[in-house]
């Protein structure tokens, strides 16, 4: 298992060999530094502790310049962990860039989807609407909610509520190119979030 974490910069396309199109999703992967490294012995399970995207000292809290500064680095806006891996292979303040991935890999791509804000059930559970002549009385109105005598909502009636903004993993993605340069990932497929929003790329757990 390997991971980075990024930042996704929109989308764009890409031909193959054959001249076929492929619809890429383009993503900042790296520079990601090392913060902590965790262990069986002290934190019961395995794990390193990656940091994305600089933040200013003065937006950042004692404890957090504290932890960045034992990776001679400093404070991160975006600080995730990556399971499952040889924490022997990474050094607290080893760096990461978008070479960890090669062409033809298959990644999961985890980020939190648009926020929708409040909506009503027929944009947020994908219900029809009633019929709209006047007398109908219901139009896009959530439906019944169950027996009086009963005095409660039913469990798992689907209501008007607040969408999206939600952690959401696309798996099984594959990299189409690998630009190390420009320390860019361009992964097949569209990813949840976002332009400019921060994404964890893995490597698939399925294949």
């Amino acid at each position: 298992m390997k991971g980075i974490l990024g930042k996704k910069l929109g989308m764009t396309q890409v031909f193959t060999p054959e001249g076929n199109v492929i619809a890429v999703t383009v993503i900042e992967a790296g520079p990601c530094v090392v913060l902590q490294k965790k262990d069986q012995e002290n934190d019961g399970y395995e794990a390193v502790q990656l940091g994305f995207s600089d933040k200013k000292e003065k937006r950042a809290t004692k404890p957090e310049i504290g932890h960045a500064k034992k990776a001679d680095s400093a404070p991160k806006r975006y600080v995730r962990e990556i399971r499952g891996i040889t924490i022997g292979e990474y050094e607290v303040g080893q760096q990461l860039k978008a070479d960890l991935f090669a062409e033809g890999e298959f990644v999961d791509v985890t980020g939190i989807s648009k926020g929708k804000g409040f909506q009503g059930n027929i944009k947020r559970w994908g219900q029809t609407r009633g019929p709209m002549a006047h007398g109908s009385r219901y139009h896009r109105g959530p439906g019944s909610m169950g027996s009086i005598q009963a005095n409660r909502v039913p469990k798992g009636k689907r209501l008007p509520g607040h969408m999206g903004h939600e952690t959401i993993t696309i798996q099984n993605l594959e990299v189409v190119r690998v630009d190390a340069e420009r320390n860019v990932l361009l992964i097949k497929g569209s990813i949840p979030g976002p332009k400019n929003s921060f994404v964890k790329v893995k490597l698939t757990v399925k294949k």
